[in-house]
């Protein structure tokens, strides 16, 4: 046998690890206590564009903070990039966090980066965050799903993935609106600022104009705006409103409880 051989093609030792945390929605105040022990033991963050510079009050001083932005519509860090960032410091012995705005898990790529980390031989943790989301209608005060008015809840991107044939997009409109409708479910749809006009024209095939809907910006920050409206004004009232990305659309009976909340909003508008 020959032992040389044998030491040559052992695959490398890994002796850093590798955690993807959630920062929530950007209210330093969401983070989890198991979020800022990885933040506080990182020597390496690879941090997105929406997590707030608060946060990085937690890392410690000698921490290598590495920006790794990525937006809707802007010029983004490509994602190969990133997940070679990561492998790279984990076989250089460094305890990296990907810090990720939201929920790792929840249109946050964190799918994607922990599948590559383990065809490099990496596990990697992962530590959630509360999404915005669930941030966005909680800063309203109005829930997600309610006995009265939603049995669940739909998370949807309004985003389709980079790559897509002109025109295409790959979420059925028209069925989740019908499914929504005789299921009666809160539609939560991420990134979809930009498609607004399309998304409503789609969704009211299969749900009524009046129903109610809000876009939160900056849920749970200090800048935070929404306005509530219907549905067959979505697109209209983003335009005359200026709201832009990052923002929250929210479409459901769920929003008919915003009338007996102390917020600036016409209750006949949504038939209360």
């Amino acid at each position: 046998m020959n032992d040389n051989h044998d030491i040559d093609t052992a695959p490398p030792l890994i002796t850093g690890r590798c955690t993807l945390v959630g920062a929530g929605p950007g209210d330093p105040e969401l983070l989890t206590v198991k979020a800022v022990k990885a933040i506080q033991a990182a020597t390496v963050l690879l941090v997105d564009d929406l997590v707030n510079d608060q946060i990085l009050a937690y890392a410690r001083a000698d921490a290598r903070i590495v920006y790794v932005g990525k937006r809707g519509g802007c010029k983004s860090t490509p994602q190969a990039f990133i997940e070679r960032l990561m492998i790279t410091a984990v076989r250089e012995g460094e305890t990296v966090v990907r810090l990720k705005g939201g929920d790792p898990f929840i249109f946050g790529r964190g799918g994607e980066e922990v599948q590559h980390l383990r065809e490099a031989g990496i596990e990697c943790a992962v530590v959630n965050g509360i999404t915005a989301g669930l941030a966005a209608a909680t800063a309203l005060g109005v829930p997600l799903t309610h006995r009265d008015h939603a049995q669940g809840v739909v998370f949807v991107t309004g985003h389709a993935k980079t790559g897509a044939g002109a025109g295409e997009d790959p979420t059925d409109w028209r069925a989740l609106a019908a499914t929504a409708y005789n299921a009666r479910l809160t539609l939560v749809i991420y990134m979809g600022v930009a498609g607004a006009g399309h998304i409503e024209r789609e969704l009211l095939q299969g749900l009524p104009g009046d129903t109610p809907v809000a876009v939160i910006q900056h849920a749970s920050l200090p800048q935070q705006r929404h306005i509530a409206t219907t549905l067959d004004r979505l697109h209209r009232g983003i335009a005359e409103a200026g709201l832009a990305s990052p923002a929250v659309i929210v479409v459901g009976d769920v929003l008919r409880g915003l009338a007996a909340a102390a917020l600036p909003l016409d209750a006949k508008q949504f038939g209360t």
